[in-house]
């Protein structure tokens, strides 16, 4: 009901759906993420008496091997779900990549999800992508070791360019 609120669906009969027990109303397309909150091992799950890594809104408590960006969410729905389905999680590791970015080496790494129901049955596959940089991208030196900003694109359009650019003469 709060999803529906959230995205502004006033349809009546999915509201009253809800409350029907056995209706077979259809579980908004994203409520499988809430399931991390009942892990007891989730680490942004708010513990009693730890210092919380926080929402992003205030200043946080930096997490023990963070760093990382979470780069793609991606669903796949084998059918649909269902208020009152009992789902059983099992998380395991995807594909690893690597990719030459403009920063460096990005490292990337897939998890799958997976959401059964009482029958053994797929439900939901969700793959998450996070990705880490590895090692900065080197810094270019211009001319002479010149590693001030823009130095590397200086001595790039000299080379490109040659003496007669340089004395105003089209080189013929």
């Amino acid at each position: 009901m709060m999803f529906a609120r959230a995205i502004g669906d006033e349809d009546p009969e999915y509201h009253a759906a809800l409350f029907r027990n056995g209706s077979g109303a259809v579980a908004p397309p994203t409520f499988t993420v809430v399931c991390a909150h009942y892990d007891p091992a989730y680490p942004l799950r708010p513990r009693p008496g730890e210092p919380w890594p926080g929402s992003g809104r205030e200043p946080g408590v930096a997490m023990a091997g963070g760093g990382g960006l979470h780069a793609e969410q991606h669903f796949e729905y084998h059918r649909p779900l269902r208020v009152g389905d009992a789902l059983t999680v099992t998380v395991r590791p995807g594909r690893e990549w690597e990719k030459a970015g403009r920063s460096g080496l990005l490292c990337f790494t897939e998890q799958i999800t997976e959401f059964r129901d009482e029958r053994g049955e797929l439900v939901v596959t969700a793959r998450a992508v996070g990705v880490v940089q590895r090692s900065p991208a080197p810094v270019p030196a211009g001319p002479a070791g010149d590693a001030s900003p823009g130095a590397a694109a200086r001595a790039e359009a000299a080379a490109h360019t040659g003496p007669a650019a340089d004395s105003g003469k089209d080189g013929a």
